[in-house]
C-alpha cells in the first residue's frame, strides 16, 4: 500500500495529543499507520503559542517534544508558502488556515480539517470527524 503524506490542522493535532473523541476511528487510523508521513506545520505550532499565551487556548507544554515523541514530520513556512497564501481566494479570513491550505497544495499533501471553508480551496482533505 502506497504512503500518504498528511498534513493536520491545528485542532486535529490537539485532538491527537488529548486523545479527543472527535478525532474519528478512520482519521486515527490514518495517523497512526506507520506508512503515513504526518506533518506538523509551524504555522499550527504558532498558533497553539500565540492562542495558549493570550488564553484562549489550553495545550499541553513542549509542543516540539510532543511533535517529536509521536514521530510526526514538522514542515516549516517557506517563503513559497507565504506568497501561496497570499495568493488564495479570500475565501477564508485566518492566516495559519489560509497558510495551511497553501502548505497543503504546495507539498502535494492531504489536509486533516473538519473546517468548513477548506473544501472550497483546491485541496485534498480528510474529514477530521470521520
Amino acid at each position: 500500500m502506497k504512503s500518504r503524506h498528511l498534513l493536520l490542522d491545528t485542532h486535529a493535532f490537539l485532538w491527537w495529543l488529548d486523545d479527543n473523541p472527535r478525532l474519528g476511528q478512520r482519521t486515527r487510523s490514518l495517523i497512526a499507520n506507520a506508512e503515513n508521513v504526518v506533518y506538523i506545520s509551524a504555522a499550527s505550532m504558532l498558533e497553539i503559542a500565540i492562542k495558549k499565551r493570550i488564553g484562549k487556548l489550553n495545550a499541553p507544554d513542549q509542543l516540539t517534544s510532543c511533535l517529536e515523541d509521536e514521530g510526526f514530520s514538522p514542515l516549516s513556512i517557506t517563503p513559497y508558502h507565504a506568497e501561496l497564501s497570499g495568493l488564495l481566494p479570500m475565501i477564508h479570513k485566518d492566516p495559519f488556515d489560509r497558510l495551511l491550505v497553501a502548505q497543503a497544495q504546495a507539498e502535494g499533501l492531504e489536509l486533516i480539517s473538519i473546517d468548513a471553508v477548506f473544501p472550497r480551496y483546491q485541496v485534498r482533505l480528510v474529514n477530521a470527524g470521520e
